[in-house]
């Protein structure tokens, strides 16, 4: 499928007059990355450009790679073409890409989550021709609460759980979710913050670029059991099938993520409470954002596509379906999310 401006590839996004990619999934010379998650920021590639930010994230998880830090709304010019990264909302660094060629505007919006936060900068709408969305919540049943609520409702959770002489543990995407989570909590906190190496890391790599994120404590062979009593302990859904887990007395278990939206996701994952907490778009937040660009041609990526594409149709939008490898190792995947989805209607 051949466009004005992207072609859509075998190797990912490509826009042939700039001879650039935007978060390809195959090696290539030069690809721009809209942020740091593995699902759209990937190792081979010979040369990156990202967003400041995102640069440490990136290097962090990809290790010595060639990559060139710009500011959000800085102009470049490659090979013609008017490039520039915009915040999307979704995470630290998360960029959305606008290109323009010859009059034509195209953005490439990655991930992205107009409500803001208290972590990643603030979403910014970009008017544009082409528009290449995401659908991760492309349901109506995806209608986030305000966020100050969840966190309220995580702290009462936390301080009940504490008053039984329980440890509490809520699983988060090490990168994105875990700091919007701690950053959320306010200062006057039930007990401390612990964090699996992997959220550690990565709090650490973020504080060493200027990010405010609030102290934690990671978990080390040292810590016991007694020491957790009454804490709360963030850990990716990684662990929580892992030997790593097992060192812990009954924790309660809790899962941060926009599918606890769904009866089943819950228990398919063994937790004890959900918490309808997404870095992505809920369904007004997605209608509202295409709209608002004002474009007159859409192309969805992945979430949910065939449903959301057809949707988009019904109102009167030029909207069709592109197949990538975005959404595999996203993060709010769940193994069981989309079956879920389909036999448990919420």
């Amino acid at each position: 499928l051949t466009m004005a401006l992207v072609d859509f590839t075998e190797k990912g996004l490509y826009c042939a007059q700039g001879d650039f990619y935007i978060d390809p999934w195959r090696p290539v010379s030069k690809a721009l990355i809209t942020h740091g998650h593995s699902d759209h920021s990937r190792y081979g590639h010979k040369a990156y450009i990202a967003t400041h930010p995102s640069v440490p994230i990136i290097k962090h998880r990809l290790g010595n790679i060639r990559i060139n830090g710009v500011d959000f709304n800085e102009a470049l010019s490659i090979n013609g073409v008017k490039v520039s990264f915009h915040p999307a909302g979704h995470i630290i660094g998360s960029a959305q890409i606008r290109l323009e060629h010859k009059g034509e505007v195209w953005v490439i919006s990655g991930d992205y989550k107009p409500d803001k936060d208290n972590c990643s900068e603030d979403f910014e709408l970009v008017k544009c021709h082409t528009f290449i969305t995401e659908s991760t919540f492309g349901l109506p049943v995806f209608n986030w609460r305000p966020q100050q609520e969840i966190f309220d409702d995580i702290i009462n959770w936390w301080q009940s759980n504490a008053e039984q002489g329980k440890t509490s543990l809520i699983s988060a995407y090490a990168l994105g979710k875990a700091q919007r989570i701690i950053q959320g909590l306010s200062p006057d906190l039930p007990g401390k913050i612990y964090t699996h190496g992997a959220v550690e890391n990565m709090n650490i790599v973020l504080r060493e670029a200027g990010h405010d994120i609030q102290p934690t404590v990671r978990v080390t062979r040292d810590v016991t059991s007694k020491d957790l009593v009454g804490q709360l302990i963030i850990a990716p859904p990684s662990a929580l099938g892992s030997a790593w887990i097992k060192r812990f007395k009954n924790p309660v278990i809790a899962m941060a993520s926009g599918w606890m939206a769904l009866r089943g996701a819950r228990r398919r994952r063994a937790a004890d409470r959900g918490f309808v907490l997404s870095d992505h778009a809920d369904w007004r937040g997605l209608n509202t954002v295409i709209k608002a660009t004002g474009a007159e041609k859409v192309f969805v990526t992945h979430g949910y596509t065939d449903i959301f594409t057809q949707w988009l149709r019904s109102i009167g939008i030029d909207a069709d379906i592109v197949s990538t490898e975005y959404g595999a190792e996203a993060e709010d995947t769940l193994d069981m999310a989309y079956e879920s989805s389909i036999s448990e209607p919420s």
